[in-house]
């Protein structure tokens, strides 16, 4: 017993009933620190719950199941490839009624070989001379040996015989180093770099081995700039086309330049393409390339936060960003509706297909009416499940917060963005692979 006990004991009962109240004061305010800290405990228990899925999703999410870029996936861990397309039911190859394509005759072959006859199969007596009583004819398309054409230009000085002064002759234009590669030999290097993209070193190889012409990689870069130089104009007018499109589509993706990070900016439209390399991402480089800031039709993308600043245009979201984000929704969180509705957007792609271009200022898509109803039972009841819900007050963080890094809350934010576009002169809408809109 300990000595404050025995103590009460021996001062009489009235010690002991103190002594028993102060006891269970001790006990209740032991208890309140008790369940104070199981409180805490519990709500960072739930914040690192947060926390973990949060990275396990950061973790699962590749190429294949969100907006991450192939390159990032990292060696060894590639997902296996998984065809967004919705099965046909037809099978491969030619479908019945499609009209065959192969080479056509030429009527004035460039040479023509007559294949004479043996000695007569019947007897053995020579054939030669005997007129043939019908030709079948079969035609070789080739690629002649490929030699380069060596043209040497000579420029004459000549004496005046009246005053003695003599004259030289000028050479053409584009003609001034002693040996030197001819404008054929150029175009082919910018094509095989810029169209083909082959590296320099490959290029130089291809015009050695094939043509004979050994160039160096500076030979190469040099008719590059002098290509780039020429078609000034030809850009600004390809920039200026994809402006004033009334669909123009943009994206971008990160690569290694010199040792740092840049940003490759691409602008199109079915017919044009503008690219730029810039070190920023964000408005910063559209507002250096200047295609999105004057566009005033309707800007198609993944997305990305800094798209939405500019209040000028429509704008549209690709559904390939969205097929991968309810692939996601189905692998990670095991949701069922999510692969509902990837069926949803198939179909209503096809159709849209099948309806054909539409006219001019219609913008609602044909399949609009048939999509609304084609939710399954399924679909129905995972949009009631994943509806926004407050979270518990003590599961860490302001009330009725969510994870700012969770599907959730970017497919919540795409809502609430979707819906302010909704109601603005510029609709939010979305936009099909083949150009159209609604």
């Amino acid at each position: 017993m300990h000595a404050r006990e025995r103590d009460a004991y021996q001062d009489g009962p009235e010690a002991v009933v103190a002594l028993v109240a102060t006891l269970m004061s001790e006990v209740a305010a032991h208890v309140e620190t008790l369940a104070a800290r199981v409180t805490a405990l519990e709500g960072e228990n739930a914040t690192l719950r947060t926390e973990n899925a949060t990275l396990r999703a950061k973790l699962e999410t590749n190429s294949r199941n969100s907006g991450k870029p192939p390159s990032s996936d990292g060696p060894g861990i590639k997902p296996h490839p998984k065809s967004q397309r919705v099965p046909s039911g037809r099978q491969p190859g030619g479908q019945p009624g499609h009209a065959g394509h192969s080479l056509p005759f030429v009527d004035t072959p460039d040479e023509v070989q007559v294949h004479a006859p043996p000695p007569c199969a019947g007897c053995g007596q020579s054939l030669e001379g005997v007129p043939a009583r019908r030709w079948e004819r079969r035609q070789v398309v080739d690629i002649p040996p490929v030699r380069t054409r060596v043209i040497e230009h000579r420029a004459a000085t000549t004496c005046c015989p009246g005053c003695g002064s003599e004259t030289s002759g000028e050479f053409p234009p584009g003609v001034a180093a002693p040996v030197q590669y001819g404008p054929g030999v150029a175009t082919l290097a910018v094509d095989l770099t810029q169209e083909q993209l082959l590296p320099l070193a490959r290029t130089g190889a291809v015009l050695a081995e094939v043509f004979g012409c050994p160039v160096a990689a500076g030979t190469v870069e040099r008719a590059v700039a002098d290509c780039h130089d020429r078609l000034a104009a030809a850009a600004a007018a390809i920039k200026q086309g994809v402006t004033a499109a009334a669909v123009a589509h943009f994206d971008e993706t990160g690569g290694n330049i010199s040792g740092t990070t840049s940003w490759l900016h691409v602008a199109s439209t079915p017919r044009l393409t503008v690219y730029a390399v810039h070190k920023k991402r964000g408005h910063v480089a559209r507002d250096a390339i200047g295609v999105l800031p004057p566009c005033r039709g309707r800007a198609m993308h993944d997305g990305l936060t800094s798209y939405w600043q500019y209040s000028q245009c429509g704008h549209a979201l690709g559904n390939a960003h969205h097929l991968r984000e309810l692939t996601c929704v189905e692998e990670q969180r095991g949701q069922g509706w999510a692969k509902d509705l990837r069926g949803v957007l198939g179909e209503s792609q096809q159709a849209v297909d099948a309806a054909g271009p539409r006219p001019a200022g219609n913008c609602r898509p044909p399949c609009s009416r048939s999509s609304r109803g084609a939710m399954t039972p399924s679909g129905r009841r995972g949009r009631k499940r994943t509806r926004r819900r407050r979270r518990p007050a003590n599961a860490g963080g302001p009330s009725g917060a969510r994870p700012a890094a969770s599907w959730t809350a970017s497919a919540t934010t795409r809502t609430r963005r979707w819906r302010s576009w909704r109601t603005s002169p510029s609709r939010l809408t979305i936009t099909w692979p083949n150009g159209t809109s609604g």
